[in-house]
């Protein structure tokens, strides 16, 4: 005992906050480490691995529930493309649609900036927009 990390230096090395390491603890995303012989939590590389694993998926818009169910799937002698293939594939699904989303709202507020051009006028086109007029 006493040879991996403090939940501080793991936070660091996986880029992400202390705060964001207990709550991964809390709703079990992440296993409970190891404690030294003074009572101190004692994190292995698999700890880092784990957390990194969960921080990407996060950046990529995984829900929790996804990333639940692609760290069991990510267990020796678990995965299977087939097992993982429709959570990613709904992730698509949605990622797409957010696409298609921004695009309209990119068109929106393209026309109301364009509209508005620094003017002087007393009404602002950017504030109709958002007060959906």
């Amino acid at each position: 005992m006493g040879h991996g990390l403090t939940r501080g230096r793991l936070a660091a090395d996986a880029g992400v906050n202390l705060e964001t390491v207990r709550y991964y603890e809390r709703v079990g995303l992440m296993p409970e480490p190891d404690r030294t012989s003074g009572g101190h939590r004692d994190y292995r590389p698999e700890h880092r691995q784990r957390l990194v694993f969960i921080r990407r998926a996060r950046e990529l818009g995984f829900s929790l529930d996804d990333i639940r169910a692609l760290i069991a799937l990510s267990e020796p002698g678990r995965r299977t493309c087939a097992e993982v293939e429709p959570i990613a594939a709904a992730h698509l699904f949605a990622v797409r649609a957010k696409i298609e989303d921004l695009r309209r709202l990119e068109m929106v507020l393209d026309d109301a900036v364009g509209r508005c051009a620094g003017g002087t006028a007393p009404s602002c086109p950017v504030i109709e927009v958002l007060g959906g007029r």
